[in-house]
């Protein structure tokens, strides 16, 4: 058994693929309640799996980019099980998941080009491109493998552009809430299909769990709890800041007087 934890976006869940290679997923619009949500979720999918914690054999997460609280939330969640359990984890992008999901929702022809796209808030997005097409008939192979990651968060008109170069050579099939929230200025583009936006718009636990499980059938190795690490992918959300200020903090503790 398999649990995937899912908290990159608004959306929360956690998936266990069981044994026979069914799937049971439950996931809600989580707001800022991912910590309040993901504990009941985890712990319904294993139920109706038939079976506890103590029965699953591999950990899977949503490592981002996403939001900062919610991958907090599943990341330290899931390392918390890899540790009490003495199981690995492996880690899965959400742009990864959001096109591993167009790919089961639209086939391979209608996406053999595919864009994610993922609302980094702060009127920024995180995305990635995926050309399916350097590969022939045959097996579909893993997002990873066709991958052109931004590395950093793009601004609206950043998106537009980028989006419109990768266009030239065909057209692209855009998905994720990214692409959601700033459609009235990709709508007019051409070369962007952007009909399963809405459909495809948030990574799911389900996706996440079969992608995962094709993963470790394909050799990858799950990694220890303590190695395993969110892709805030902003500095500020990644330091918070802790070490600039705790000079201050030291000096307004300090005693009237102190040298």
């Amino acid at each position: 058994m398999l649990l995937a934890v899912e908290t990159a976006t608004d959306l929360v869940g956690a998936a266990v693929l069981t044994e026979d290679g069914s799937v049971v997923e439950r996931s809600h619009l989580g707001g800022r309640a991912h910590a309040e949500l993901l504990a009941p979720a985890i712990e319904e999918v294993c139920a109706l799996a038939g079976g506890t914690l103590h029965d699953l054999d591999a950990l899977a997460v949503d490592v981002g980019p996403g939001l900062f609280t919610g991958l907090r939330v599943g990341v330290a969640t899931i390392k918390a099980l890899g540790q009490a359990l003495d199981l690995g984890i492996l880690g899965v992008t959400s742009l990864d998941v959001l096109a591993a999901a167009a790919r089961e929702v639209a086939g391979p022809d209608r996406s053999a080009r595919v864009v994610s796209v993922v609302d980094a808030r702060r009127g920024e997005v995180f995305a990635a491109a995926y050309d399916f097409t350097r590969y022939g008939s045959g097996d579909d192979p893993d997002p990873a493998a066709v991958c052109d990651n931004r590395s950093e968060a793009l601004s609206p008109d950043d998106l537009v552009a980028w989006l419109g170069d990768l266009a030239v050579n065909g057209p692209l099939l855009v998905v994720g809430g990214g692409a959601v929230r700033f459609i009235e200025l990709l709508a007019p583009r051409a070369g962007l299909e952007l009909g399963l936006a809405d459909t495809v718009s948030a990574p799911s636990p389900a996706v996440l769990v079969r992608l995962a499980a094709r993963r470790l059938a394909a050799g990858d190795v799950p990694r220890a709890a303590e190695d395993v690490v969110p892709d805030y992918r902003r500095h500020a959300d990644a330091k918070i800041n802790w070490e600039e200020r705790a000079p201050q903090r030291t000096a307004r503790s300090r005693p009237t007087g102190a040298a």
